[in-house]
């Protein structure tokens, strides 16, 4: 009689079950150490951490939670983004050229005087954020979210806003 490969694969699993073992574990690094290890932490939860003034360039982010957290300086140019939780962050001052936010939540978040040229925010959520003083210059704002935000002194040359125009000047 011929043993199909597939059940001494299955008897070996069931061994290592019955003896406490597992083969694969579960356990999640730390986000931090994971952060730093491999510049990357897609769906972690850095809420309310500090990150002020670090290099976090080109860093990928994706679908993590970084809702009040305190991101003053921190270069985040080139950075993947994308429906990451940001609301309440104190992004004061923060370089976040070429980064993909698309769908990004900065709901309520402090972003005055940050860079975010060529910034891609397509469907971000920027409603009551404080954007003074940014650099918003050649960003994507489509379909962007901007009630209530903050654009006193902003720099909007060559940026889409959020019904589509261009942006000519400031």
């Amino acid at each position: 009689m011929k043993v199909k490969p597939q059940i001494p694969l299955l008897i070996l699993a069931f061994s290592f079950t019955l003896w406490g073992c597992n083969p694969s574990p579960t356990t999640q690094a730390d986000p931090q150490q994971q952060l730093a290890e491999t510049n990357e932490c897609l769906n972690c939860d850095f809420s309310n951490a500090e990150f002020s003034g670090q290099d976090l360039s080109n860093v990928k982010l994706n679908q993590s939670k970084l809702n009040n957290a305190k991101l003053e300086n921190v270069n985040l140019t080139g950075a993947f983004l994308d429906s990451v939780d940001f609301s309440g962050a104190d992004l004061k001052g923060a370089n976040l050229s070429q980064a993909g936010l698309s769908a990004a939540n900065l709901s309520n978040a402090d972003l005055s005087g940050a860079n975010l040229t060529n910034a891609y925010l397509r469907n971000a959520n920027l409603s009551n954020a404080n954007l003074s003083n940014a650099n918003l210059e050649n960003a994507d704002l489509s379909n962007a979210d901007i009630t209530g935000a903050n654009l006193e002194g902003a720099q909007l040359t060559g940026a889409i806003m959020p019904e589509g125009a261009v942006q000519n000047s400031n």
